[in-house]
């Protein structure tokens, strides 16, 4: 009996634990789930596929503000947490934990604070510090775009204050936004399409490489075959 109680206690002692956080950036995002399905399904899919001992869910964090902002309630809870407990936080995306490369750094240097990125499973700190920097760049480069594409249509004419207007510019913008990130991919593309790849193997390469639709969602080979049309 002793021997089982003892055993037991090993088992917890040494069972991998890990805090889930998951962020979106709207209220309507969050009400709605959009975004928080795939962030959750990504999470269990690492969960599931990616460790080789028994582990726990120890708690779940979600947060809905921009992930620009190194002061996120939610997030400081979950890093909490985690240093209490020993425990790894898990996020999907690089950019679902931080979208500001100096806050990503700062976890990073955190020697209490153990994180895991979903889609990245075989990452380790220095690749995930890339992946922080594009975060970043597109972060600024999204903000700029938009903020173009509502002057532009601004000078156009176009009244923004009321609600057809302003979806016709967000609609604007969001065309925008996937010829943008068409061109951003073009090299990609162009150059897997020459080596043989076929649009689905171009779309789990984007996705390996953490590279969001310009939706924010994952390529499939339909999307890839879209953005090439655009270029």
């Amino acid at each position: 009996m002793l021997n089982c109680i003892a055993e037991s206690i090993r088992e917890a002692l040494t069972m991998q634990k890990f805090v889930r956080y998951f962020r979106v950036s709207t209220t309507g995002q969050a009400a709605s789930g959009l975004g928080l399905e795939a962030q959750e399904r990504d999470v269990q899919l690492y969960l599931d596929n990616y460790l080789d001992e028994e582990h726990e869910v120890i708690a779940t964090f979600t947060e809905v503000d921009s992930g620009g902002k190194e002061s996120r309630a939610e997030l400081a809870k979950a890093v909490d947490v985690c240093k209490r407990n020993k425990a790894t936080l898990i996020v999907s995306k690089v950019d679902r934990l931080s979208r500001d490369i100096h806050h990503l750094s700062g976890l990073m240097k955190d020697k209490k604070l153990n994180f895991r990125v979903a889609s990245l499973p075989s990452a380790d700190k220095n690749m995930l510090y890339f992946y922080g920097i594009m975060a970043e760049m597109e972060r600024d480069f999204i903000s700029t775009r938009t903020k173009a594409a509502l002057a532009a249509a601004k000078a156009r004419g176009v009244k923004l204050g009321g609600a057809r207007p302003e979806a016709e510019a967000r609609h604007k913008a969001v065309r925008d936004e996937a010829d943008a990130r068409a061109k951003t991919i073009a090299p990609t593309i162009t150059s897997m399409r020459e080596s043989g790849s076929t649009w689905d193997e171009i779309a789990k390469q984007l996705n390996a490489m953490s590279v969001p639709t310009a939706r924010g969602g994952k390529w499939y080979g339909k999307t890839v075959l879209n953005a090439a049309n655009r270029l």
